[in-house]
């Protein structure tokens, strides 16, 4: 490999300007070519971020060569036919997240990356947080003892006021509330990242989860010219996770007053932590130790700055090293987001809370099946 890692961006809409600033910051880093089937979209990238070369289309940029690795920023249903076009030619891929749309395509995805031997690596963006690696570390230190419950939420509230636009009239919003346009709700757009928060710090898999969707109406007709709004809007779960801690993870587009924060509060038989990311800003605060949970005394906790994904990708490339979050992480998150869709799907043997007639001596509750 030559001394420069050369670098493609395939898909260049808002968060491939993100990844674009991010390699800029790298030295030894040099970012060759731009891919979007809009060539006109894609030139003009790459003149904004000084790219030498712009393709309409992954097999051109294929032919081509030129590059080492790349990262996969197209929408989430390209990901798996453009990674392992990708993979075939022994190009390293840093894929945003989701990475892919179910379990069995992730999982191909799996098996071709460690068959070519290629650096793989999904864009879980929250493990570039200081307070989510230092929470980590200490949970696995024994610091907070057996985990045993937790709460997280991922709070974001572009649907109630436009602090990022106007989601009634800009497509790189309109779309995340279609299925048919490929969204997975905010399921598959930021439950990702607060399921890969909670087991990443708490350091366990998932053992068991049951989940509810909600969509709420938003528009006439719920549509917005070929855009039908039914993709999800919010979800709750319960998940129990391997050695048994139990908790809730919540999140949703509704939360008035939340931009883009993320909290989780885990509590172990001998202590806990509150990891939050709040207005871009994290802080862990813990209770650790006799005299803390004696007076349920909460202390800031310092964390050390940590290497972004970004850098981590290219460090793992240049060691010849499995990079991290790597693809079987992304489709572990991947059968969580089945799981909690099929989950919803099955709602109907829930039982429904009817209204009980508290003058009556006694009720007797309907039997589920």
């Amino acid at each position: 490999m030559p001394a420069a890692l050369r670098l493609l961006i395939l898909g260049t809409g808002s968060m491939a300007a993100a990844h674009a600033r991010a390699f800029r910051q790298i030295a030894g880093v040099e970012l060759v070519a731009g891919v979007d089937f809009r060539l006109d979209v894609a030139a003009a990238f790459c003149a904004e971020h000084g790219i030498p070369h712009a393709f309409a289309s992954l097999e051109d940029a294929l032919r081509w060569g030129q590059f080492d690795a790349a990262c996969n920023v197209t929408p989430d249903g390209a990901h798996y036919a453009t990674t392992l076009s990708l993979l075939a030619a022994g190009k390293h891929v840093l894929c945003e997240k989701p990475l892919s749309t179910d379990h069995a395509h992730a999982l191909e995805m799996v098996t071709a990356a460690e068959a070519a031997g290629c650096v793989n690596m999904v864009n879980l963006t929250y493990r570039n947080v200081p307070a989510l690696q230092e929470a980590a570390r200490l949970v696995a230190s024994g610091a907070i003892g057996q985990p045993r419950h937790f709460e997280a939420s991922y709070l974001q509230s572009w649907l109630t006021q436009p602090a990022w636009g106007d989601w009634r009239t800009e497509d790189r919003w309109l779309w995340r509330l279609s299925t048919q346009h490929g969204s997975k709700g905010v399921l598959g757009d930021v439950g990702i990242h607060i399921l890969d928060y909670v087991t990443f710090i708490a350091g366990a898999g998932p053992d068991r989860l049951s989940c509810r969707l909600e969509t709420f109406s938003k528009a006439p007709l719920d549509r917005i010219g070929p855009y039908p709004l039914d993709a999800n809007d919010s979800f709750a779960m319960h998940l129990s996770l391997e050695g048994g801690a139990l908790g809730t993870i919540s999140a949703t587009r509704f939360a008035s007053g939340h931009h883009n924060d993320l909290r989780l509060r885990l509590y172990g038989d001998a202590g806990g932590l509150e990891v939050r990311f709040e207005k871009k800003v994290s802080r862990l605060t813990a209770c650790l130790g006799p005299a803390a949970l004696e007076a349920a005394e909460w202390t800031e906790v310092d964390c050390p700055t940590t290497p972004t994904n970004y850098h981590r990708f290219v460090q793992a490339i240049r060691d010849g090293e499995p990079g991290q979050p790597d693809f079987r992480r992304g489709a572990e998150l991947q059968h969580m987001l089945d799981l909690a869709e099929r989950s919803h799907e099955l709602e109907s043997r829930t039982l429904p809370v009817a209204p009980v007639d508290l003058t009556q001596p006694a009720f007797a509750p309907a039997m589920v099946n």
